[in-house]
Parts: C-alpha cells; structure tokens; sequence
C-alpha cells in the first residue's frame, strides 16, 4: 500500500496540498503540514501524488 511522507523541517506552510487533498493532508497553527492518514489505497495515488506535486518545496513524497 502507498504512503505518503511529509519533511517537516521542509515544509513552510503553503497548504497547497491541503486545498488538493483535503482528506490527507492539514496544516497546524504554526504552518507545518499534518498527515490526515499516511497510508491509501492504489485507486488514490494519482490524486496524492497530484497533490504532493503542488509543494512549491517538494516537502512531501509519495512511496511504496
């Protein structure tokens, strides 16, 4: 099953991913990403790595 990771130390907030993946991705009071659910389906990887792509910081990355 996929996962998706997230760097927080690289993370600055943007919640780019969050406005394309609501359902998986949050951002805490300070501005860092929160993981909703790090595990999903196949049928959901195009729409995660969609999502992890709109990072301005390449923060987030999707594996197996």
């Amino acid at each position: 099953m996929p996962v998706v990771r997230a760097d927080l130390d690289t993370c600055q907030g943007y919640a780019n991913c969050v406005l394309a993946a609501d359902d998986v991705f949050d951002v805490d009071d300070s501005g860092t990403v929160i993981l909703l659910r790090a595990q999903f389906p196949d049928a959901e990887r195009p729409r995660i790595e969609a999502a992890a792509r709109t990072c301005p910081v390449a923060a987030l990355v999707v594996e197996e």
